[in-house]
C-alpha cells in the first residue's frame, strides 16, 4: 500500500504515528517537512521506519506506484 500524507491536514501527526505503530515503512513525507521534525529526530526516525521527505512529486508518485520504497 502507498500513502502520500500532506502536512496541511490536520490529522497527519496522528496518521504517521499510527502507521508507525501499525510496522509502516518508507513513509514519504511532504511537501515540506513540518516544523517539530528536526534534523536529529529524522534521521533515526528515517533509520526505524524508512521515513523520507518528498523530493518532487512526480518522481515519488512515479516510485510508489512502482512498489519502490
Amino acid at each position: 500500500m502507498s500513502l502520500a500524507l500532506s502536512w496541511r491536514e490536520r490529522k497527519a501527526r496522528a496518521v504517521l504515528l499510527s502507521l508507525s505503530r501499525l510496522g509502516g515503512e518508507n513513509i514519504r513525507l511532504g511537501p515540506s517537512l513540518p516544523a517539530f521534525v528536526r534534523p536529529e529526530p529524522l534521521a533515526a526516525l528515517s533509520s526505524r521506519w524508512g521515513l523520507k521527505s518528498i523530493s518532487t512529486p512526480e518522481k515519488d508518485l512515479e516510485a510508489m506506484m512502482d512498489g519502490r520504497p
